[in-house]
């Protein structure tokens, strides 16, 4: 049986490339009603396996061998299959065809199946997070943070880490350009908006790792977005009681045009927290993207950011109570003091686009980011720390259970200044089966630092560290620098699809080179993926992923901390720091089935990473502390499941898996990384009630282990303990006032200005857990250490208000 098959392969390769004695060549052009051409129409001798597929300039090319009569397939995906019949047909012979798109009528639509995923990027739906409940209001990070391998365990930020790597390493990319966050940021009360509006967003793109060359110097993802160009005159409001949302667009057919204006304060939400005080946080964001075509081969676009946080807060007092059932504790504090934060980001593209042809086109990019960071607090505190059920100075009662008094001051003035003017050249050519993409980026980067902060703490009488002969605090640095650099990068990448007798194949690799004339390092990384769709099997799709990361340093990696004879930290720039490197391997495949009469996709990657000239961290809530040397190397490797389907008729949900170890050697041991969650769970669910089909239910939910926690000021291979896992389900109930409308209906009056209106309750951390986020350390009379969990929002109510015209 198995020689049979390879007979029949091996003739139909030579018939397939037969081009001599008693062989048909065919020749022709595949064009759509309005004369353009079509690519990847596929076309198949019939009762043969010969076949192939159309050029992005719509032509093709068939070898068959010489019959009575040959029968010739078109077909592709939105057009209606199309053959030709050829009658004794010798030599060469030219059939040109055109092919009439395929109409529907939508009484409804029914998904039959889902796109199989060949490449490392993949489609993300942008209507899915629409009605999502979620504390950072409807972001694509939230959405993101579902997928498998990601995990975010801070409701409040929209910052997210991807197979072990840390915040840093995640590129987000929008209209072609990589954004920034603001560098000073180290909790999510401060963080404020997210830089992506969702409003605006037509596509999202996606990569856990094993992304394409055209993608810059990060080790872990790629997020892709690109903003929508709207069809007519159209817009969305959104308010809730965290804040508010609009976004208009218009289209005159040369020019379009949307603007989206966001406003939050969450000081409701923050007031669930232990940290009792006046939160008055304000954060305010404003984008717009217009484009212009001038005619049919040139266009330009202009994209515009203004970004003003503000986070004050004056904090009165803390009650925190932890341990165990037998050990149980409890920490109270008074505070005197405020912090005020500002950051300030200013952003902006200009795009312009050549376009000969459809299988040309060159670009011309420049972009800068501006962004001005400002953190400053004066915090004092009187604390006590007692068995729970017995009090000290701070409760009433109890004799002999205090643990621990003292006193604490945080002082900061950190100012931060930075900027990335760039400007880049991309051109994207297709030749045949080869979509060829390559592009030259320069970058100049201007930051000046001016960081001062300190923290004395007072403990039993004492200030530690305890020196009989001086007064000292427990921690004390400076920073001071102002530094100008230039980046060059270029790339070159290929992407190829064959359609033959055994399938799809998909065929994409690039190298990327890049320099960086601050350490005077060149960096070269080849990157490849091949997915495969079987012709026998087209329910299954593999594919697999290899290639060299670099994590190109910024600000805050290449600042090494130095500690002068009086114990004084001093921040100096290394300029010998080397980018961080990665070897990726990744295994994938998806299966898409149907069952219960609905379609469902299984998606599966293994994946393993080696790294090595690793600068090591520690991570404190959202404030990743790196140690300015290229010190250690380690390894990452795991397993990404997920079961993505219509769980309930007409309603894509998911469940993801993932599980994740690893390794880092760091001062001769071998300790997990600071970011080794080694399971996650995360669901997405949405569902409606059929008697009520107005009615919209969602559920997002995240399980996943904690994180190594260390001493503040000290590192894994000293000791560390593991944070409490991450458990948190988010729901909401959405009422349609206003459906969409459904294919044919017309509305009069004023609601024809409509498209829909939802009204919305939101149940935030639905069961009420405390999860931790960082902690407070506190010393004892006996010299001992305790950690004090400093816990995150409890559950809230939200209710929201979703109008689309």
């Amino acid at each position: 049986m198995k020689i049979n098959r390879y007979i029949i392969a091996l003739v139909s390769i030579v018939l397939f490339f037969a081009d001599g004695f008693g062989a048909v060549k065919i020749t022709g052009r595949i064009t759509d009603e309005n004369n353009e051409p079509l690519e990847f129409v596929s076309i198949r001798v019939s009762g043969t396996a010969i076949g192939g597929m159309s050029g992005l300039d719509g032509t093709y090319t068939l070898s068959a061998p010489e019959t009575d009569t040959l029968r010739l397939t078109y077909t592709l995906i939105g057009y209606m299959e199309a053959s030709r019949r050829l009658i004794s047909p010798k030599g060469a012979v030219t059939v040109n065809v055109k092919m009439e798109p395929r109409h529907y009528e939508l009484k409804g639509i029914e998904v039959t199946d889902y796109q199989k995923q060949t490449g490392t990027m993949q489609k993300v739906d942008a209507d899915d997070y629409k009605l999502a409940p979620a504390v950072n209001g409807r972001s694509v990070e939230s959405l993101i943070s579902t997928m498998a391998g990601v995990s975010q365990t801070n409701e409040m930020s929209s910052q997210y880490s991807v197979r072990g790597g840390t915040f840093d390493e995640n590129s987000v990319y929008i209209n072609g350009v990589e954004v920034y966050r603001p560098q000073l940021v180290s909790s999510g009360q401060q963080e404020g908006l997210s830089i992506i509006n969702p409003d605006m967003v037509g596509a999202i793109s996606f990569s856990t790792g094993g992304f394409p060359a055209q993608y810059g110097d990060r080790m872990s993802s790629v997020l892709d977005i690109t903003y929508k160009t709207p069809e007519t005159f159209e817009g969305a409001v959104n308010l809730s009681l965290q804040g508010g949302s609009l976004a208009l667009g218009s289209n005159s057919g040369r020019f379009s045009q949307i603007h989206g204006v966001r406003y939050k304060s969450h000081s409701s939400l923050l007031g669930s927290m232990d940290e009792k005080g006046e939160y008055d946080p304000r954060f305010f964001d404003y984008q717009g993207y217009m484009n212009f075509k001038f005619n049919n081969a040139w266009s330009a676009s202009v994209l515009g950011n203004i970004a003003i946080n503000n986070y004050k807060f004056i904090p009165h007092d803390r009650k925190t109570n932890f341990g165990t059932s037998t050990d149980a504790k409890q920490f109270k504090v008074y505070f005197d003091g405020f912090e005020k934060d500002r950051f300030e980001t200013f952003f902006g593209t200009f795009n312009l686009s050549y376009r000969p042809s459809k299988k040309a086109e060159y670009t011309f990019l420049a972009s800068g980011y501006l962004t001005n960071e400002l953190v400053t607090y004066d915090i004092s505190g009187e604390y006590w720390l007692d068995q729970a059920g017995t009090s000290g100075s701070g409760g009433s009662g109890g004799i002999g259970g205090e643990l621990g008094i003292g006193r604490y001051q945080e002082h900061a003035r950190n100012r931060l200044k930075a900027s990335v003017m760039s400007f880049a050249l991309r051109g994207a050519n297709g030749l045949g089966g080869h979509n060829i993409n390559y592009g030259l980026t320069f970058n100049h980067e201007t930051l000046r630092d001016r960081s001062r902060e300190w923290e004395m703490r007072d403990s039993a009488g004492y200030s530690l560290p305890f020196d009989p002969d001086a007064l000292k605090v427990i921690y004390n640095l400076n920073s001071r620098h102002d530094l100008s650099s230039n980046r060059f990068s270029a790339y070159v990448q290929d992407t190829w699809r064959i359609q033959s007798s055994a399938g799809y194949v998909n065929i994409n690799g690039g190298i990327r080179m890049s320099y960086w004339d601050f350490n005077k390092e060149f960096l070269v990384s080849p990157r490849i993926n091949i997915g495969f769709v079987p012709d026998r099997a087209p329910r299954w799709a593999f594919r697999f992923a290899t290639g060299l990361y670099y994590q190109s340093p910024f600000f805050k990696e290449f600042r090494q901390p130095v500690e002068d004879d009086y114990g004084n930290t001093v921040i100096e720039l290394n300029s010998d720091i080397k980018s961080q490197r990665s070897y990726q391997f990744i295994l994938g495949s998806d299966y898409t089935f149907r069952a219960f009469n609905r379609p469902f996709k299984l998606s599966a990657e293994a994946y393993y990473k080696i790294l090595g000239n690793l600068i090591p961290y520690e991570i404190d809530n959202l404030k990743v502390v790196y140690s300015g040397v290229n010190s250690t190397k380690g390894s990452t490797m795991g397993l990404d499941m997920k079961l993505y389907g219509q769980f309930v008729e007409g309603s894509d949900s998911w469940i993801s898996f993932s599980l994740m170890n690893t390794r880092e050697h760091l001062n001769g041991k071998v300790v997990p990384r600071p970011t080794d969650r080694r399971y996650s769970v995360a669901l997405y669910f949405t569902d409606y009630f059929p008697k009520f089909p107005k009615l919209k239910f969602s559920l997002r939910g995240i399980f996943s282990d904690g994180l190594p926690v260390t001493a503040p000021h000290t590192t894994r291979d000293k000791g560390y303990f593991r944070a409490p896992a991450y458990k948190r389900i988010d729901i909401g109930l959405s009422y349609a006032l206003l459906s969409p409308p459904k294919e044919g209906e017309t509305r009069s009056g004023f609601l024809r200005h409509l498209k829909s209106v939802w009204l919305g309750l939101d149940c935030f951390n639905l069961l009420d857990i405390s999860n931790v986020s960082s902690y407070y350390w506190v010393t004892d009379v006996n010299n001992i250490q305790y950690a004090v969990p400093n816990y995150l929002t409890r559950r809230q109510l939200n209710v929201r208000l979703s109008i689309d015209f």
